[in-house]
């Protein structure tokens, strides 16, 4: 992916117009179904409920600003807030138009080395970025069972997995939980202990005849490790402590914007449950099939949180994802030809 009319090619109109059109089946459909519309009619829009209304959209922003100022600080601030702001916003796009179980780290590597001219910072801006953000997750659900217990946390709904059958909420949690404990672990030691043991590991057992056909893949992130581990040597306590603060605040903000959202329809109810129950929800999240988890996010809250935002659960689903999702479309689809234009320019000079 080295060409302007690819990356553009990944976002077009069509993958944009399926995303959307997933998500609002979805909502739609569920609201016909679920809602009666003489509901609307016990909305009482208040001056506290605006105030939650742009405390949703704060939360959305701060949200933003943190990756944004991460990103800076992780490029040694060669790029401004300006591009800072493209990064992010074409990053959240790339992420809201490939399926969850795949993600858009490799438009994202696209995306920084256009900016910076390293290939290598690049790949350990994009690999620390997700290190940390797994980290977030991997501290914040023991704390959560810590505060609140499991018999709390998960709801009595079985999903089916891939085609394999049904499996319990609690169990479906833990397979995704400990997968990602495991995966951030190794990743971990390989980055900030053994890079080289690491890419001799995956080189000796992807030698084995039955996974050869992925053995240059392996080779790849081998080689990827050692050059984020190369490029992170020598870092401050203090820069680990800054790119993790901001994690935290990016994340809690991200996890805020539902919170703000029911507290308009329900003024009172357990927050932190609120906060935790979204942890345990976005394991479904991440085996999502469908682009950014469209369709299936506006299907999961009234599952997970239904009992905070009664009626109004799937009205809740679908202003969520305005802000959280179908934004992202919207500003990335008018950010990507400006960014592509300014690099291409930059490219040509």
């Amino acid at each position: 992916m080295n060409k302007p009319k690819e990356i553009a090619k990944l976002f077009s109109g069509g993958r944009i117009t399926f995303a959307i059109l997933i998500g609002l089946s979805v909502s739609i459909y569920l609201m016909i179904k679920d809602t009666s519309w003489s509901d609307f009619q016990t909305i009482n829009f208040s001056f506290l409920a605006i105030v939650f209304i742009l405390l949703a959209i704060a939360m959305e922003t701060l949200r933003d600003v943190a990756y944004m100022y991460r990103i800076r600080l992780l490029t040694d601030k060669v790029i401004d807030w300006k591009k800072s702001f493209q990064v992010i916003m074409l990053w959240e796009f790339a992420s809201a138009l490939t399926p969850s179980v795949v993600g858009g780290s490799a438009v994202a590597l696209f995306i920084v080395d256009k900016e910076i001219n390293n290939v290598g910072k690049s790949t350990a801006i994009v690999m620390i970025t997700a290190l940390l953000d797994e980290l977030f997750y991997i501290i914040m659900v023991p704390l959560s069972f810590l505060f609140i217990g499991d018999n709390e946390l998960f709801i009595n709904t079985e999903f089916n997995i891939f085609g394999w059958g049904q499996f319990p909420t609690k169990l479906v949690f833990f397979m995704g939980y400990g997968f990602i404990l495991i995966l951030t672990s190794i990743i971990f030691i390989a980055i900030f202990f053994r890079p080289k043991l690491f890419k001799l590991v995956l080189s000796t057992l992807f030698s084995i005849r039955l996974f050869r056909r992925w053995h240059y893949k392996a080779i790849k992130v081998g080689d990827d490790i050692i050059i984020t581990s190369h490029e992170l040597k020598g870092k401050s306590v203090w820069f680990w402590a800054k790119l993790f603060g901001l994690t935290i605040v990016s994340w809690t903000a991200r996890f805020a914007v539902i919170n703000m959202l029911i507290m308009i329809v329900n003024g009172h109810g357990n927050q932190i449950l609120i906060f935790a129950r979204q942890l345990i929800m976005w394991v479904i999240l991440l085996i999502s099939p469908t682009p950014g988890g469209s369709g299936i996010a506006e299907y999961m809250l009234p599952k997970f949180l239904g009992e905070f935002t009664g009626a109004y659960s799937n009205e809740i689903a679908l202003s969520w994802r305005l802000l959280s999702y179908y934004s992202y479309l919207i500003i990335g689809s008018i950010v990507l030809p400006l960014w592509l234009k300014r690099v291409f320019i930059k490219d040509k000079l």
